[in-house]
């Protein structure tokens, strides 16, 4: 089995060449054919996230995060093999030679949050594939149980990967905000989630959205996408741009980047009574003015990826609604490096898959 390891932050992926492991136990073997390069690879590859206010990168080695690891959280692959406990009613109706998209933010399984069906939300023993255990930067991988393998059913496994991370991660955030789906919302950040986010939210029955970027590839084609309208987040008028472009007070904001910047021009623009969605980990630390969280009565969320449940439901609209996907840039698995380093200096446009 071919693999690209981090074996030291901050270091170039290291090829690796070992043997194709055999799943044990209720796990599941799959011949990966494709795997989607994360702006969150980005921050496992560098160790650790900025926390701004000049307080201490917070480690992801000292959040349980061991070298070496293969990344890779948004993978595709092929039922090569079922471990020897995995009976048939484990299956789900899945079968050798099925083409299956891996969930991978699995938690310890037994606590009350992973019970309840939020394994994403694990404060036990978080487990996901490609953060804590060894994921899809490979052309083989195991997967802990076949109830985190959804069968994609006709879907292109290229175009489909993302669905894993973006996908799930966009549609969970949007989930957040349906009450005022009547109303334009402002999406914050046109690369693969915000691409992501616009599709859906046409699929989800919303009335549109106002993107948000400094780059201005990505607002074109953000525009491509069906956008209300696009903004230049690093215009002197941002906000004013906004206000104008949405016509009515703005009462959702999803902020796909989260650095301060954008953090503060989301709280900025919203109405009273508004909600700010915040999912992007680029780091730093909030520079809004406390006072205004109780006068404005402006909720602050957080949201980190989705539910095992939330990802079928997405692929379960995606097929309903024939949801275009995202662009993608299919690179060889060999290519690694290049597509993490293109991704860092804001060179694509969407998503790159890796293809073993």
């Amino acid at each position: 089995m071919k693999s690209f390891r981090v074996a030291e932050f901050n270091a170039p992926l290291k090829e690796m060449e070992e043997p194709t492991p055999q799943p044990a136990g209720t796990r599941v073997l799959i011949k990966v054919k494709a795997a989607g390069v994360c702006h969150s690879d980005l921050h496992i590859w560098e160790g650790g996230y900025d926390l701004g206010h000049g307080r201490k990168p917070l480690s992801l080695k000292d959040r349980g995060v061991s070298l070496p690891l293969t990344m890779g959280h948004e993978t595709v692959g092929e039922i090569i093999a079922f471990g020897p406990d995995v009976k048939e009613s484990d299956k789900g109706g899945l079968k050798l030679g099925d083409t299956v998209l891996a969930y991978p933010w699995l938690g310890c399984g037994k606590c009350k949050t992973c019970v309840g069906g939020d394994e994403n939300m694990c404060i036990v023993k978080p487990s996901a594939l490609g953060v804590y255990c060894d994921g899809g930067y490979a052309d083989h991988m195991t997967v802990p149980h076949p109830k985190y393998l959804i069968d994609l059913k006709g879907l292109d496994p290229v175009t489909a990967a993302p669905y894993a991370c973006s996908g799930v991660t966009t549609y969970s955030a949007l989930k957040k905000v349906e009450s005022v789906f009547d109303t334009p919302i402002v999406i914050i950040g046109a690369g693969g989630l915000g691409l992501m986010a616009l599709s859906l939210l046409k699929a989800m029955g919303g009335k549109g959205a106002i993107v948000v970027d400094i780059d201005a590839g990505k607002r074109e084609a953000a525009e491509k996408a069906g956008a209300l309208a696009t903004v230049d987040g690093g215009a002197v008028d941002a906000l004013e741009q906004l206000t104008k472009k949405a016509g009515e007070p703005i009462l959702a904001v999803i902020d796909l980047v989260g650095n301060a910047k954008t953090t503060q021009l989301g709280f900025d623009c919203l109405s009273k009574g508004g909600k700010l969605v915040i999912v992007g980990l680029f780091g730093g630390g909030a520079t809004f003015a406390l006072p205004l969280i109780p006068i404005k009565a402006i909720t602050i969320q957080g949201s980190y990826v989705g539910n095992l449940s939330e990802t079928q439901e997405l692929l379960d609209l995606v097929r309903a609604r024939k949801i275009a996907p995202i662009p993608v840039t299919p690179m060889p698995l060999a290519r690694a490096n290049d597509a993490l380093s293109s991704l860092k200096a804001g060179r694509l446009v969407g998503r790159a898959i890796l293809t073993p």
